[in-house]
């Protein structure tokens, strides 16, 4: 008796998304209207991130608030040592990165803002990318900015960068052949399986994703989307991230700052 022949497992993976996807475009939103990704969660996880006694990303922005007033490095210097009280001194300052860095001819994110001045203020190790002190710090300072407008440096400098991540957005990558856009344009409002997908506008990061029961910054998303497509993913603040980050929150220009936002 001949064997059936077995599809290759890359094969079964892009068949399954696309009819994921082609379920889910007869429900696509019109892209004339932005839409923030809580727009389409559950009631449930809606309420979670309006309840901050409930929001679990509320914890990362205590562990934030407790190192923004802890001394650190040899200088002995705590953040508040310079800008004083975050609520005031912070106020707007994620709705506005990246942004651009003389020192390195390139913009930063506010991850590696957060450690230029650890580096250069404090004389202070580097916080690791995605570590829990890295994030709390991020959430803090961006918890500041809720309920503001996004607003993107006004700066000619960006412009080649934004122009790299508006390329990576369109850019078909991995195995499976997708780019962002093909998902959170094309099919915007939809369901990949049961999740819906959302116009990818960065309002809400640091968020907390209940599928990862951890907050987590937008470049965890980035490399968790890279892995779906089965791309390998750039590492945590590579200039192609930044790059990608800078274009999305030109997208989201005007759009209110919602960290920490509470995601499935």
């Amino acid at each position: 008796m001949a064997r059936r022949r077995s599809r290759r497992p890359g094969s079964m993976w892009r068949s399954t998304l696309l009819a994921c996807l082609a379920l889910g475009a007869a429900s696509a939103v019109a892209q004339d209207a932005r839409k923030s990704g809580f727009a389409y969660m559950g009631p449930d996880t809606q309420a979670m991130q309006k309840d901050d006694l409930a929001n679990p990303g509320m914890l990362s922005a205590l562990d934030g608030e407790a190192l923004w007033n802890a001394p650190a490095g040899a200088s002995g210097k705590s953040c508040a040592s310079c800008h004083g009280d975050a609520t005031a001194s912070m106020k707007g300052v994620a709705a506005r990165y990246p942004a651009y860095e003389a020192t390195h001819n390139a913009p930063v994110d506010l991850a590696g803002r957060i450690n230029l001045c650890r580096e250069g203020n404090q004389q202070a190790p580097a916080l690791p990318r995605e570590s829990r002190e890295a994030i709390g710090l991020a959430t803090y300072i961006g918890q500041q900015s809720r309920g503001l407008s996004i607003a993107p440096p006004d700066d000619p400098r960006l412009t080649p960068f934004h122009e790299q991540g508006k390329a990576l957005y369109t850019q078909r990558m991995g195995q499976l052949n997708f780019s962002c856009a093909q998902c959170h344009d094309e099919n915007a409002g939809g369901h990949l399986g049961a999740a819906p997908i959302p116009q990818a506008h960065p309002t809400g990061y640091p968020l907390y994703r209940l599928e990862w029961q951890a907050t987590g910054s937008l470049q965890r998303r980035f490399r968790n989307c890279m892995a779906g497509v089965r791309a390998e993913p750039y590492s945590y603040g590579s200039p192609e991230f930044i790059a990608l980050e800078l274009y999305l929150m030109d997208r989201a220009k005007g759009m209110a700052v919602e960290t920490p936002a509470v995601r499935p």
